[in-house]
């Protein structure tokens, strides 16, 4: 049986150390040019191996141990999460259980409070209705206090299973001398008089890990159920994020020909772009439907996104519903006004622009189409409740040396800010951001173009990256912001994987199984022929198993690229 066939049906405590002998001894000894290709022959085909459990259920792996699943065609986090609680208040309204709705210590679970006494009866009730099929029901902790509740879902593919980490907590809260105490903590209030009158809140009141329009009563989605509680829960807690958060992505079709064309034609009038490999790398404008799954992962992972604005020049993606209200395609024309030289291929040139943008909320985030979140993130990751922005130093430090003609354009537009930051505060720029979502805003990038004017026009005209940029949404702001007291450090968990290196097949096989960063970039370079198609399949086989469930603005007659066909006589899980 080939090693490859061999690994798929292994446990993956085996198929890791496997696979790290193949990495750490066989992958150096092959030829560098067939390295990424081999890598790709012998990981495994991205994702789990799920067997039939039922009609309509499937057994699958998970990093916590094999899951039973209802198999669905569309899904995300925050439905799965309110089907759950949804789910428990019905079963314990119909069956005349006083309940009511908690805030929960962590974002992706839903907690409802129940008078201990009533214990003996409900949790037989929870017991009927998951024993069959797909439902789970677990004990959390000793006390036999706080029980967990979840009907998984998965994709057809068994790529993403939504599970336990999204279950409503069923919480027995005890009777004590007229009032009602907690378990255990929660994020308001752990005592409540047990004849405080029931109020009624929506889903926003409760927890930021839901959608935006949940937080308006006066909306009539079907789906919106106004929940029981008391009212000390539905006023905030000061740690909660309260502002509104739009995303704000940049998007290039390299392979339009019209687009060719105005890039040829432009090219041919700045002789400088061409002096340089890195002014006008082909791999800037690549695009391998990396977008379509970057805002699905904001739909997945990040439901509290009020808008997602798409900035592109004058392009629009095939799969893409423009008509769609959450998300809204800004031409560069509309942000550059008389400003600038259109149209332009310099991505640090539109980024000057951004908070340009029409209805952009004061606090967004900026994130590139290679830029995907890994897991739920919340929106205090981003932002402080008093609305500071927090950034990401990375380890890579800004060299330290002049600008010179031979830095690429990354490096020039460091020591560029680096220079301005001297200048006005006297302090030293040493270290490079992340590559990861920047938490921005409008109000401080306004500032930033008012007080460094000259910089700013200058590198808004600059149709190709120029050894005078700067990098004003992706450094400049976030130590601006930082120096004025308006940014704080954060912490991400993060990687930067590299597609032509041979070792991110291995890396995402990692990252599909455990789904333990925040966020990631699958970064392109410059490579022949060959390498580039190892590219491209890479991520073909990874993007639609690591996020299989379309977002609402996708077109569904839009082609994508099918995870691999499900083997459902395998015996193993």
């Amino acid at each position: 049986m080939r090693l490859r066939r061999i690994l798929r049906r292994a446990p993956w405590p085996l198929r890791r150390r496997l696979l790290r002998v193949v990495e750490r001894h066989v992958l150096p000894r092959s030829a560098p040019g067939g390295r990424l290709r081999l890598a790709r022959r012998v990981v495994p085909p991205i994702g789990p191996l799920p067997r039939a459990a039922g009609p309509g259920l499937f057994r699958v792996r998970t990093a916590n141990g094999p899951v039973t699943a209802r198999s669905v065609a569309a899904a995300s986090p925050a439905q799965v999460r309110r089907d759950n609680v949804d789910r428990v208040t019905e079963l314990l309204s119909a069956a005349g259980v006083d309940w009511f709705r908690v805030p929960n210590a962590s974002f992706t679970h839903t907690a409802v409070a129940v008078p201990e006494p009533d214990r003996e009866r409900v949790l037989p009730l929870l017991r009927d209705v998951t024993l069959p099929g797909a439902g789970r029901l677990r004990r959390l902790g000793r006390s036999g206090l706080v029980w967990r509740v979840c009907w998984p879902v998965t994709d057809p593919g068994g790529g993403l299973v939504l599970g336990d980490e999204f279950g409503c907590d069923v919480e027995f809260w005890l009777e004590r001398d007229g009032t009602l105490t907690a378990p255990r903590s929660n994020p308001v209030a752990d005592v409540v008089a047990k004849d405080d009158r029931a109020v009624t809140a929506f889903e926003s009141a409760f927890g930021d890990f839901c959608a935006p329009f949940d937080s308006a009563p006066f909306d009539s989605a079907p789906h919106r159920t106004p929940y029981r509680t008391r009212r000390v829960f539905t006023m905030a807690a000061p740690e909660r994020i309260r502002f509104p958060v739009d995303a704000v992505f940049t998007w290039v079709d390299g392979a339009d020909p019209d687009w060719r064309r105005r890039k040829d034609r432009a090219l041919a009038a700045n002789p400088w772009a061409a002096a340089h490999p890195q002014a006008a790398s082909a791999s800037r404008y690549t695009s391998r439907d990396e977008l379509r799954f970057a805002l699905r992962s904001v739909h997945c992972f990040a439901p509290w996104i009020r808008r997602i604005f798409l900035v592109t020049d004058d392009q629009v993606p095939s799969w893409l519903d423009s008509a769609h209200p959450d998300v809204t395609v800004v031409a560069h024309r509309e942000i550059f006004g008389t400003t600038g030289a259109l149209p332009t291929f310099n991505s640090q040139a539109i980024e000057t622009r951004l908070h340009h943008i029409p209805g952009l909320a004061e606090h967004f985030l900026y994130l590139n189409d290679d830029v995907l979140l890994g897991r739920p993130v919340a929106p205090d990751m981003f932002f402080t409740p008093g609305g500071l922005t927090r950034f990401f130093p990375s380890t890579a430090r800004i060299g330290s040396l002049p600008r010179e003609v031979a830095d690429a354009p990354t490096a020039s537009s460091g020591k560029n800010n680096r220079r301005l930051i001297e200048e006005a505060f006297g302090r030293v720029l040493s270290h490079r951001m992340m590559h990861t979502p920047h938490p921005s805003r409008r109000s401080v990038l306004t500032e930033i173009a008012d007080r460094f004017a000259e910089q700013v026009a200058a590198t808004a005209g600059h149709r190709f990256r120029h050894p005078d940029d700067v990098a004003m949404l992706s450094s400049l702001q976030q130590y601006y912001a930082y120096l004025t007291g308006r940014a704080a450090p954060g912490a991400i968990a993060y990687a930067y994987l590299d597609l032509a290196s041979p070792h991110t097949p291995f890396r995402l096989a990692r990252l599909m199984r455990d789904r333990h960063l925040d966020t990631f970039c699958l970064n392109d370079v410059d490579a022949d022929a060959d390498v580039a198609a190892e590219q491209a399949a890479l991520v073909a086989d990874f993007l639609p198993a690591f996020l299989p469930f379309a977002a609402p603005w996708e077109r569904r007659a839009a082609p994508l690229p099918r995870p691999r066909p499900i083997e459902l006589t395998w015996e193993y899980v």
